[in-house]
């Protein structure tokens, strides 16, 4: 009996830590976008999908958004296609955009959809074409001084929230391909996954956007140090976005929309590390770093 009571009792413990953040987040839509290793580490897939499947049935809404940067540029080589980036963003031709549309909409989100359902009839995959969900149109970046084209890599106009309102009112996972109707013609675009995620979270109202990197967080002064920042307001973030490496600045643009738009908090976080989004959403410490919005001064109500 003693014994039994002894080893019972740690993870009594661990659930009771859990308890305000699970009073905290219940009811509310937690927007995740997944990317890097976590997407092509068999381990660390299968926990990803298992932190999904707990935060569901601990009562909050998630929503997964994803891209398939690694997949894709493996595809492309298989057809003979030479993956080229301009500004940090893939070109994509029609070719190429066949590709991608088959990659993240046939590959990367069934194994996703497949993983989660593994737990219950709970993920619906769908891509941005959907139902109108993300709409867009042709982004052309600036390269000195000149607007560039790269092909059918878009820009989010607008987003419907409809189809993935829906589905959570019915208790299930949307997992979202990053892929958008045009807003001009006929075709589709590639969007970016970060973008997407974020945009989507600013549109649902989401409470959380959390961001899976192959990175611990935002550092403080990389390279001389490898102190993570563990919080920071829009304000401050905005003033570090020129400094930071080409692959963050989407992702830290993203969190930057999300809490410029509505959403209490939005995360980047250690996808190499199993479980990172429990340990993330349900214990003090937080593993990452977190962007919040800029404090209201004192006394001024809601605009």
């Amino acid at each position: 009996m003693s014994t039994r009571k002894h080893t019972a009792l740690p993870k009594a413990q661990i659930l009771i830590e859990a308890l305000p953040w699970l009073v905290r987040h219940n009811g509310k839509t937690v927007v995740i976008k997944f990317g890097g290793n976590a997407m092509v580490d068999e381990e660390l897939k299968a926990a990803f999908a298992q932190d999904v499947v707990f935060l569901h049935h601990a009562g909050l809404k998630p929503v997964v958004v994803h891209g398939g940067g690694p997949q894709i540029s493996a595809a492309l080589d298989r057809h003979g296609i030479v993956s080229e980036f301009k500004a940090g963003l893939r070109v994509t031709t029609e070719d190429a955009m066949d590709v991608v549309r088959m990659v993240l909409a046939g590959q990367v989100q069934r194994e996703l959809v497949g993983l989660l359902n593994q737990h219950g009839p709970l993920a619906v995959g769908l891509t941005g074409e959907d139902a109108h969900t993300i709409t867009a149109t042709r982004h052309r970046p600036e390269i000195d001084g000149e607007l560039v084209d790269i092909g059918r890599v878009g820009e989010i106009t607008d987003i419907d929230t409809g189809a993935i309102e829906a589905l959570l009112a019915d208790g299930r996972i949307p997992v979202v391909s990053s892929i958008a109707r045009s807003q001009d013609d006929g075709h589709v675009y590639n969007v970016n996954a970060d973008t997407a995620a974020a945009a989507l979270a600013a549109a649902l109202g989401a409470e959380t956007l959390m961001v899976l990197t192959d990175v611990e967080g935002l550092y403080e002064d990389w390279p001389d140090s490898d102190e993570v920042i563990s919080r920071l307001t829009a304000s401050q973030l905005e003033k570090l976005l020129p400094e930071l490496s080409s692959g963050m600045v989407p992702k830290m643009e993203g969190c930057l929309h999300a809490v410029r738009n509505g959403v209490t908090t939005a995360r980047v976080i250690d996808g190499r590390v199993q479980h990172s989004i429990l340990l993330e959403i349900f214990t003090d410490e937080g593993i990452g770093t977190m962007v919040v919005p800029d404090e209201k001064p004192h006394g001024q109500g809601e605009s």
